[in-house]
């Protein structure tokens, strides 16, 4: 992995010029301070039972399915498309050392983005002169929750953006792999033919795999090891994944 840290200053130099980069966060925190004002118009109006960090982060899901596929639909797909991706591989770099760069840099600016909504809730204490309102409990675990599985989430849009050459369709195999992953799961694992014994492993896969009840105990300080397991692993076979299907790619052209 020699050329690892030279694709990702590459790549993340590449984002820093790209104005749909600055589009894309400002988007993000347009959408996300609308969000959050909501909430907060919520509270000034009737007292709520849990703070407005663990309402905050119920709704991590919005930017995922939204802003993971803007992010990663291009970083191999493009490539592809141009053939650049074959120049680059002839070179004394590996499809490992591209895939991860270019997904170390997706991962960085993905961090980045929730980070600046930290903002939100120093403003809010900034202004409301109360502690109680940052309840570092929730925010601390909802933002671990963040930037855990969003190694898986980035992951998986990097292993789609490599099935295809058209960056649209990859945002379009992100989006529907991200919404089975956050919710197809949900609806799975309420569906009553799963309850029968003969599919009891199946079952428990199922309810391991819950990103919302992740997130929820994320949220409650509850870090499960089993669940930082799930996104680790998941994300190294999507990174896998995304590497076997670029050089297959490379073989078959």
């Amino acid at each position: 992995m020699r050329h690892f840290l030279t694709i990702l200053s590459h790549e993340i130099r590449m984002l820093l010029v790209n104005p749909s980069t600055y589009i894309a966060a400002t988007l993000f925190l347009a959408l996300m301070g609308f969000f959050f004002t909501g909430i907060l118009q919520d509270y000034s109006a009737t007292a709520q039972e849990v703070s407005p960090a663990q309402v905050f982060f119920e709704i991590f899901w919005v930017p995922v399915l939204f802003m993971i596929p803007l992010l990663t639909m291009k970083c191999l797909a493009e490539e592809r498309r141009l053939g650049t991706i074959e120049t680059l591989l002839t070179t004394p770099v590996t499809t490992a050392e591209v895939v991860m760069g270019k997904y170390a840099a997706a991962y960085l600016l993905y961090l980045m983005l929730w980070g600046s909504t930290a903002g939100f809730f120093y403003i809010l204490y900034h202004f409301a002169g109360d502690i109680h309102f940052m309840d570092t409990g929730p925010m601390i675990g909802g933002y671990t929750f963040i930037a855990v599985s969003g190694l898986l989430f980035v992951g998986i849009g990097v292993f789609a953006s490599s099935l295809s050459r058209n960056q649209a369709v990859a945002g379009i195999l992100s989006f529907i792999m991200l919404f089975g992953l956050i919710f197809g799961l949900g609806f799975l694992n309420d569906a009553l033919w799963l309850d029968r014994a003969v599919l009891a492993p199946v079952k428990e896969m199922v309810e391991y795999a819950q990103v919302i009840e992740h997130r929820e105990d994320f949220t409650r300080g509850v870090v499960d090891s089993r669940q930082l397991l799930f996104y680790l692993s998941g994300t190294v076979l999507a990174l896998i994944f995304s590497i076997l299907s670029v050089e297959a790619k490379l073989l078959h052209n």
